[in-house]
């Protein structure tokens, strides 16, 4: 380790003596992987409890070297976070060299998050952390649709780009362990069937706005397949789907019916794509998909659709031995509903 970054560990730990409890210190980054130059800074990890540990962050410049520090204490609550794996920049929590141990409890409960943090990146958890990430890139290019300066799209471009970087590598269930300047080296060993480094670039490269919006439209198309949805070992039971043909009929038949009396094309089709919505979320019958048949030229059309899709839900019902709910009239209701 360099003779200043000792230094300023030692005047780390002098003033940890002053003013709070300092559990660990640990040191990530260039300075343990074997990335270090001599422009490196220094990457602490100042774990304390309780309070005063804010009084060991400082952001400073060394004049000599013309290297900048930042130094932040590090609360057990943001190490939480982290060991839920919500990003792939987990070296701080997963690989920091402990240099200084104050207390070995807190060293077990390091190791604790670290166990935790590598559960969740071999489970589906993972795999769901992955897929927030690629909707907060689908957000973030959203965003850059609607930015009115070519700054701004840069902007989301770059949270976009940041995004996908953790969503493929917490799909694949790993995280960077070395710097920003080899994020590609190490999303290179995931085995993409793209070339990531390629696309981001074009993004980067691009020379005005809509070649941007282009660039990461491709990226985030390209890197889609790469972040499967975590599997689902929910069986289709009957449970399932008691009720949901009774739902339909009651929140939007009629409705289907009333829109095409009244022409009301916006009607027609928010019924429908409401129908899709539910019938995404029933086990049985999540892969359905019929919006491409609606025609804003024939609502009586879409009411054929809306019916049809009724008579596959029944299919459903008889396959699982589930009978719809009918009654005469209300005082036929009342009776059996009173005595249920």
């Amino acid at each position: 380790m360099k003779e200043r970054n000792r230094r300023i560990i030692e005047a780390v730990k002098r003033k940890a003596d002053l003013c709070c409890a300092l559990r660990l210190i640990g040191v990530y980054g260039s300075a343990a992987t074997g990335d270090e130059h001599e422009k490196s800074d220094l990457d602490l990890l100042l774990l304390f409890d309780g309070e005063g540990g804010e009084a060991l962050t400082d952001c400073f410049i060394l004049d000599d070297t013309g290297v900048g520090y930042d130094l932040y204490a590090t609360t057990w609550e943001s190490l939480e976070e982290d060991a839920s794996c919500p990003h792939a920049r987990l070296a701080k929590l997963m690989d920091a060299e402990l240099v200084e141990v104050r207390s070995p409890e807190a060293a077990q409960r390091l190791a604790k998050l670290r166990e935790k943090a590598a559960s969740v990146l071999r489970s589906d958890a993972g795999l769901s952390q992955a897929r927030k990430a690629l909707e907060r890139a689908k957000a973030a290019y959203a965003d850059s649709v609607f930015a009115d300066s070519f700054g701004e799209v840069r902007f989301y471009a770059g949270l976009a780009v940041t995004e996908l970087c953790n969503a493929v590598m917490l799909a694949k269930g790993r995280y960077f362990r070395r710097g920003v300047k080899r994020t590609f080296e190490e999303i290179g060993e995931l085995g993409l069937p793209f070339d990531m480094e390629a696309a981001v670039l074009r993004v980067i490269r691009a020379k005005e706005p809509d070649g941007v919006r282009d660039a990461l439209h491709a990226l985030i198309t390209a890197a889609i397949p790469c972040v499967p949805s975590p599997e689902t070992h929910e069986e289709p039971k009957p449970e399932n789907l008691v009720g949901t043909y009774e739902e339909m009929v009651s929140n939007w038949r009629n409705k289907m019916t009333e829109a095409d009396a009244r022409g009301d094309v916006f009607s027609s089709f928010m019924n429908l794509a409401s129908l899709e919505a539910m019938m995404r979320e029933i086990p049985q019958t999540a892969g359905l998909r019929f919006l491409d048949r609606f025609d804003p030229d024939d609502l009586a059309a879409n009411t054929a659709v809306f019916d049809e899709i009724l008579s596959v839900v029944l299919g459903e019902y008889e396959k699982a031995g589930v009978k719809p709910r009918h009654f005469a009239d209300e005082e036929a209701f009342e009776a059996a509903y009173l005595n249920s």
